[in-house]
């Protein structure tokens, strides 16, 4: 006799691969915070005002810079981080880096380099692109920016998403 479940697992693309145990699943996620930050909880963490204990680095060129980047931030353009991050950086201070976006793994990169540097770091999803999408203020060569925030990325009419 054939087992229904089985057949429809085998029919269904998201249960075609079990999903893990709950054991399994509770490591990956703990582990998948420890390598990421997102957009809201910089943000949050930078307003919340005094040393958030993190640095920021911008890993874009300078003409990516001049267009937008995060108040703050430090540019540190992902092929120079193995001659200047020591400039720049303390190792004893984590480091969120970013990119333009999540169709970029430039900040995924900029991680890695800095990691193999010895320096504690995460990388925030979303990048620029979810920062200004999200409505947070931005620096550009002309001044400061904010943008309305995007709904379908950041809720329309409360502080925060609620996650």
């Amino acid at each position: 006799m054939t087992n229904p479940m089985a057949t429809a697992t085998a029919a269904n693309p998201v249960l075609r691969v079990a999903p893990a145990s709950p054991a399994e699943a509770a490591a990956h996620f703990r582990a998948s915070l420890a390598y990421h930050a997102d957009v809201s909880d910089v943000a949050a963490a930078l307003a919340a005002g005094g040393d958030p204990g993190f640095v920021v680095v911008d890993s874009r060129s300078t003409e990516s810079w001049d267009q937008g980047h995060i108040p703050g931030a430090i540019q540190l353009p992902t092929a120079l981080i193995p001659e200047q991050a020591e400039q720049f950086l303390d190792k004893s201070v984590p480091v969120v880096t970013y990119c333009w976006g999540p169709g970029c793994n430039g900040a995924t990169r900029a991680a890695l380099a800095l990691a193999e540097l010895g320096y504690r770091v995460k990388e925030m999803l979303g990048g620029f692109e979810y920062w200004a999408r999200e409505g947070f203020e931005f620096e550009t060569w002309q001044g400061r920016e904010r943008r309305v925030p995007d709904p379908l990325t950041a809720p329309a009419d409360a502080d925060n998403c609620g996650c």
